[in-house]
């Protein structure tokens, strides 16, 4: 089957978290990003993300364009032996939606290996139909699946049709156990944060132009490393004072990072934003000089390429599928994780280095949805 005859195919989509209709916080915003842009070449697909009773309880299924989204629901408590019997449980919540919504799917590819590969497998087995699963998880996640000595784990990536990585680092570990693994890495949608006029968008944020702006963005949890990038603008702000830095978004270390901001005396020039509604994000992406995200371990952040979109330069770690992307100095400079001073150092350095921003953001559109989904069709078209 060619790629232009997926146009009669119905796909079934099955992960670990899907937005709902209003697209509140309820995780999966990447895949469905990158559904929204493979529902062009399907007649029609299916979303199913089971939940477990109790949880997530805004969640009710929902259509849109050629979409079905399904939140089947299953019994599950917080321990071990439920915590084993959750790649089943969610194998069966599908095939029970499948069967009350009379169902019918020519391909299932299923989003992070547990519990939604394992599922994903059975169902395709249960279907007589190809499986392709993107591994999502950030590398110290799948180091501890590669190392778990799992036999469900392992028994879900080789009998998978495909693997896709979203780094090329643990292409070689996958080839162990499948020999029809593919790197490709996230994306975005370069319609969600248009390029403004840095000017502009510092104007509606009530910033003069000679102030200079270091943002970031993610969850306050201990993997993104913020407190490392706190320490790091202690240091800054000895070598300057004309620098202000804005972490955006929220999470259970929010009252620890401001403490460390304030033990530090940095209140002038590190600020805790909260959440950062799309309409606030465009204006802190245009208006900021850089972008730092000092992660502990990643997979392929989306937040780094919604920054390179808008032409913004990125300060990061060599963490994930980080330094695939971040390939040359033009983009971007890079430090070890959980490194203070040299994240310092090269925020120093990049605030005084002359970006093409255009060049950027033009680099950057390798990585657009729409790019990404052509390379995801030709992984279908391999297993099809």
């Amino acid at each position: 089957m060619k790629i232009h005859d997926l146009k009669n195919c119905k796909l079934l989509i099955i992960t670990n978290s899907y937005p709902d209709k209003n697209l509140n916080t309820f995780g999966g915003i990447f895949v469905k990003d990158q559904v929204d842009e493979l529902s062009k070449y399907f007649e029609e697909i299916y979303i199913v993300s089971p939940q477990p009773f109790g949880i997530n309880r805004a969640l009710f299924d929902y259509d849109y364009k050629n979409i079905r989204v399904f939140f089947p629901r299953f019994f599950h408590l917080p321990t071990s032996y439920f915590r084993k019997r959750l790649g089943n449980s969610f194998f069966k919540a599908t095939m029970k939606m499948i069967k009350r919504e009379k169902l019918k799917f020519d391909l299932v590819h299923a989003h992070f290996t547990w519990p939604s590969g394992y599922a994903g497998v059975k169902l395709a087995k249960e279907f007589e139909v190809p499986v392709v699963i993107t591994i999502h998880e950030n590398r110290d996640w799948f180091l501890k699946e590669y190392n778990s000595r799992n036999e469900e784990i392992y028994w879900t990536w080789k009998n998978a049709d495909a693997l896709i990585r979203v780094n090329k680092k643990d292409v070689p570990l996958l080839k162990e156990l499948n020999s029809n693994v593919y790197s490709i890495p996230n994306g975005f949608n370069p319609n969600r944060l248009k390029i403004i006029e840095r000017k502009v968008a510092r104007v509606k944020l009530g910033f003069e132009d000679d102030v200079k702006i270091v943002f970031s963005l993610g969850a306050l949890i201990e993997r993104k490393g913020f407190h490392y990038l706190i320490d790091a603008m202690y240091l800054v702000t000895k070598k300057r004072k004309d620098i202000m830095c804005f972490i955006g978004g929220s999470g259970p270390l929010k009252k620890k990072l401001q403490q460390q901001i304030n033990r530090l005396r940095l209140q002038k020039h590190v600020k805790l934003l909260g959440y950062v509604p799309d309409n606030q994000l465009v204006l802190w992406m245009n208006a900021a000089d850089l972008f730092v995200l000092p992660s502990l371990n990643e997979g392929n952040p989306t937040v780094m390429f919604e920054a390179l979109g808008v032409g913004l330069p990125f300060i990061g770690t060599t963490v994930g599928g980080v330094p695939e992307v971040i390939t040359s100095e033009d983009y971007g400079l890079l430090c070890p994780p959980a490194d203070s001073e040299c994240l310092a150092e090269k925020i120093l350095i990049a605030l005084e280095k002359e970006w093409d921003r255009e060049k950027i953001s033009e680099y950057a559109r390798k990585f657009t949805w729409e790019n990404v989904a052509k390379r995801i069709l030709e992984v279908y078209k391999s297993v099809v």
